[in-house]
C-alpha cells in the first residue's frame, strides 16, 4: 500500500483525536485532578457580597489586625485588644480548595483569647479561613490563605 498525502492527512488527524479523546476520559475519571467549587453556595454567597465588604471594612478599622499563628497544636487566632473584655460570637470556617469534604467550620462564643483551631482537623497543605463574629452591635470578617 502506497501512502499519499491524503491518508498521511487521515493517519495524523485520527491520531490527534483519539489523543483528545484520551486526555478527556482521563481528566474527567481521575479522582486525583477532581477539583470542586470552594463552596456550594456559591450564587448565595455572591449576593451577600455587599455585606461582606462592609464586614471587611469594619474589620480594617479596628486599632490592631486579627493575627493568625501557625504553632504544634494548630492554628491561634488573636483579636484586637478592643475585644479583650467583650464577648464575641462567631465561627471560623476552613475551606481546603483541592478537598471539599476536608472543610470545616467552628462556632466560637467567648471573651478568652487566643482561639485555638486544633491540629487533629488539618492536613498539611492550603487553606482558605474566613472568621466571621460579631461583638453584638457590629459584624467583623477576616479572610486569609494559610498553609499549614
Amino acid at each position: 500500500m502506497k501512502l499519499n498525502w491524503g491518508t498521511g492527512l487521515m493517519l495524523a488527524m485520527a491520531c490527534f483525536i483519539g489523543f483528545i479523546l484520551f486526555l478527556v476520559i482521563t481528566m474527567t475519571t481521575n479522582k486525583e485532578l477532581d477539583h470542586d467549587l470552594v463552596t456550594e453556595e456559591y450564587y448565595q454567597q455572591e449576593i451577600d457580597f455587599q455585606n461582606q465588604l462592609e464586614k471587611q471594612i469594619n474589620t480594617r478599622e479596628l486599632s490592631t489586625p486579627v493575627s493568625v499563628h501557625r504553632t504544634t497544636e494548630g492554628f491561634l487566632i488573636y483579636f484586637p485588644d478592643e475585644f479583650r473584655d467583650q464577648k464575641i460570637d462567631g465561627k471560623v470556617s476552613l475551606y481546603r480548595p483541592s478537598n471539599k469534604n476536608m472543610d470545616f467550620e467552628i462556632p466560637f462564643s467567648s471573651s478568652s483569647q487566643p482561639l485555638l483551631i486544633p491540629q487533629d482537623r488539618l492536613v498539611t497543605g492550603r487553606w482558605n479561613m474566613i472568621i466571621d463574629w460579631t461583638n453584638g452591635h457590629q459584624d467583623f470578617m477576616f479572610k486569609k490563605q494559610l498553609k499549614y
